[in-house]
């Protein structure tokens, strides 16, 4: 398979894709870098504005890197542009129970200013000490506001499992598929 995952941990799932998969690509986001360049072996990339060929993956993994981006449809849409009819998306991102519609935090303007719509919160960064901005709260709208976006097959799945130490806040972890075939030419013929 081919996979991409941006923005990968030191540990978990990341450790296993890049000691077993001999087709992943890990990548992160430098803002002073060009797109697709190298960084110490990492390749840059921006999730809105990605330099893959479509249809280059067979699966993208993030884990909680979505609420970070500013903006989230653009990065949905080169997400399924790059995945292979049949690709998966997996990614983890923090959906407040609390809430029924997602939020901006902050938004980027053209001129390159952050405007804070709350006090800004951050959150570890494994390329920057000093954090990375959250730019959305997630509802449990998401799931809709993804389907609105792209045609992906999305679900929502919340791994709580006392038994495995699976107990806690934040962790769902959503599952789009593109579809293939005559279902996914009928789907983006719109």
């Amino acid at each position: 398979m081919d996979i991409h995952e941006s923005s990968p941990t030191i540990r978990g799932l990341s450790t296993l894709l890049r000691k077993d998969a001999p087709g992943y690509i890990a990548t992160q986001f430098f803002p002073d870098t060009t797109p697709g360049a190298l960084v110490d072996g990492v390749r840059c990339e921006n999730l809105e504005a990605q330099t893959f060929a479509s249809e280059s993956f067979d699966l993208v993994v993030t884990q909680d890197v979505m609420e970070h981006v500013f903006d989230i449809e653009k990065a949905y849409k080169e997400t399924f542009r790059t995945l292979r009819p049949g690709g998966y998306y997996i990614h983890t991102t923090p959906m407040y129970k609390d809430l029924t519609h997602t939020h901006a935090r902050a938004k980027l303007h053209d001129d390159g200013t952050i405007e804070h719509l709350f006090d800004p919160e951050y959150h570890g960064n494994p390329i920057n000490g000093d954090g990375a901005l959250v730019t959305y709260h997630f509802g449990y709208d998401l799931v809709d506001l993804i389907a609105s976006w792209t045609p992906f097959d999305v679900e929502c799945y919340r791994a709580n499992s006392r038994s495995h130490g699976i107990v806690a806040e934040f962790i769902e972890v959503l599952i789009c598929r593109k579809p293939e075939g005559r279902d996914l030419r009928r789907l983006t013929a719109f």
